[in-house]
Order: structure tokens, then sequence, then C-alpha cells
């Protein structure tokens, strides 16, 4: 028998080496040289979590008198839901709850406050022959001062804005430094009842005139989002029992059409406690007011959290 071929031979013994690889792969479970062969799955990486930006958030505090003790609710509602305010802008009476706050009192230390304070200790009646108005304020200015331990503006926990009238020019002005006391009682002196007060050379009257609830103060002090506090009454049902209310009533028609557009412009959110039973000049109602702004809260507080939560995410 003559043998095979060369080439064949060499054919032979490639296909048998081919066999031979492939058998080794069948009989030891996909392994070569005795390692383990595996597919390395290719994951993609987790989506970033989306991040919140820092906000500052602002306060808001409109004028409206006695009904300002609705303000404290608003406070105390806030706080519950766990609201951080950064800064706060007050008007009149706005300013008044709103420099007690910003030194560090919560809500439940400003509720015990009101309760327990005497309308007497920040009335002051001017003297006959004084005829630019029924109270000097001096009252209330020593009241806030000795409250806070003469602490100035710019020395409070939070930022504070205390908004005020030139009554020469009728410019707003935003009190950020200086005597708490005398700023406030310039942001409440409510002309031909307080007397203005003189401050640096000039005399300053309500905030209330130019800025009724101070949501664009709150945007200059840095605000990113504001919740403005409106107390004020509709000029519809405004209550008008006594002369002063009637002087109320007075500033809350001029200062309609001022008022809506700050707050449309500047405010992210408007809380309106229902006061429409209270005048101005009722402290015997201030518990009604202070629960009366935290049921506006509540009301309100799903629009809230919503718009803040957006805000955070930088919409």
């Amino acid at each position: 028998m003559k043998s095979s071929s060369p080439r064949l031979s060499r054919r032979n013994f490639s296909l048998a080496a081919a066999s031979a690889v492939l058998a080794a792969c069948t009989t030891t479970g996909g392994k070569l040289n005795g390692d383990p062969i595996t597919a390395t799955p290719i994951v993609p990486p987790p989506p970033e979590k989306a991040q919140q930006k820092p906000v500052r958030v602002a306060l808001a505090l409109g004028g409206g008198a006695a009904r300002g003790f609705a303000h404290i609710g608003v406070i105390k509602a806030l706080e519950a839901r766990n609201i951080q305010v950064d800064l706060i802008a007050g008007t009149s009476a706005g300013s008044v709850v709103g420099a007690l706050y910003a030194s560090g009192m919560n809500g439940f230390a400003l509720n015990k406050l009101a309760l327990s304070m005497d309308e007497a200790s920040i009335s002051d009646w001017a003297m006959p022959f004084r005829t630019r108005g029924f109270l000097q304020g001096v009252a209330l200015q020593n009241y806030l001062n000795t409250t806070l331990n003469n602490r100035p503006i710019e020395k409070m926990a939070r930022p504070l804005g205390v908004v005020a009238t030139d009554l020469q020019t009728g410019q707003p002005i935003l009190f950020q430094r200086g005597n708490t006391g005398i700023a406030v009682r310039a942001s409440c002196s409510v002309p031909s009842i307080f007397e203005p007060v003189k401050i640096g050379g000039h005399e300053y009257v309500d905030g209330g005139l130019v800025s009724p609830v101070p949501a664009s103060f709150a945007r200059k002090m840095g605000a990113d989002f504001v919740i403005a506090v409106d107390i004020s009454q509709r000029a519809e049902t405004g209550v008008t029992a006594s002369s002063f209310d009637v002087l109320m009533q007075t500033f809350t028609i001029m200062g309609q059409t001022i008022k809506a557009y700050e707050l449309d412009k500047y405010a992210d959110v408007v809380i309106r406690p229902n006061l429409a039973a209270m005048s101005g000049s009722d402290f015997t109602q201030r518990n009604a007011a202070i629960l009366a702004g935290e049921e506006a809260v509540a009301k309100i507080m799903p629009e809230l959290q919503r718009k803040l939560a957006a805000r955070r995410m930088g919409a």
C-alpha cells in the first residue's frame, strides 16, 4: 500500500487538532487552559441624582395693625411643616412681628408674647399741643428694644429689612442697619395717628404707603423664593368701626394697585389669612388672628411645597 501524501497528512493533523480543542471546550464546561470563560456584562452607569440648589426663602410680612397677629400663626404653621425661613422683610405691623422673629424667637415664643402683650405698653398719647399725630410711638420703640435687648437690625439671627416711607419725597426706604425700635416705629407711623419719625435728618411714616406687602424688598435682600403674607382688608369688605379703621381703609384703597403689582411680580406664594371680620384696631381678637394665620398656611401648603421643590430643582 502506498503511503498518504504529505499534503493529506497535514490536513488530517489540522482537523484532528481542531477536534481536540472543540472536545476540550465541551468536556471542561467552557474552560480554556483550565480557566472559566465568562462574559463581562456591560452595565450602564447609574443616572446622576438631580442636585438640589440652595434656595434662600424670605417672608414678606405686610401691614394691617392688629391684624398683624395673623403673622404669628403663619410663622407657627411654617415651622411645624419644616419650612426654613432665611430672611424677613416687614412693613408696619409686619415689621413688628418680623423683628421679633428675626431675633431668634420661634412661633411659640411669639404666640406667648402676643397673648401677654398689654396694648397700653405700646401706646403713648401725644401732648395736646402736638398736632401731627395722636400717638408718639416712643412706647412701641422702647417695648421692642427692651424685648430685643437693644439688638440692632444688623445683629439679628436672620437678615431683617424694615420698610418705611420718606415723608418729604414719598420714596420707600429699607432699613437694614441701626436701631431696631426706631426703624420699626417709623414703619408703623400711620399718618395722623402716629407722629412722623425723624432719622438722619429725614422724617418717615408708615411703609404701607409705598409697599403694603414688601415682596420686592425681600428680593432686593437676596431672596430666591418669597412667601408673602397679605393681612390687609379687601376694600369691598373693610370694617370701618372707628376713625382709625376709616383711615386704614383709605390706605387699603390707595395701595391696591401697588400691592397687586408687587405681589404678582415678586411673590412666589401669597398667604391671605381670613380676617374679614376683624378690624385693624381690635386687639381683643389676637387669638382668632393667630389661628387664621395657621389655617391659611394649611390651605396653601401643597402649592407652597410644590413651588418650593420646583425652585430647588432649578425649574
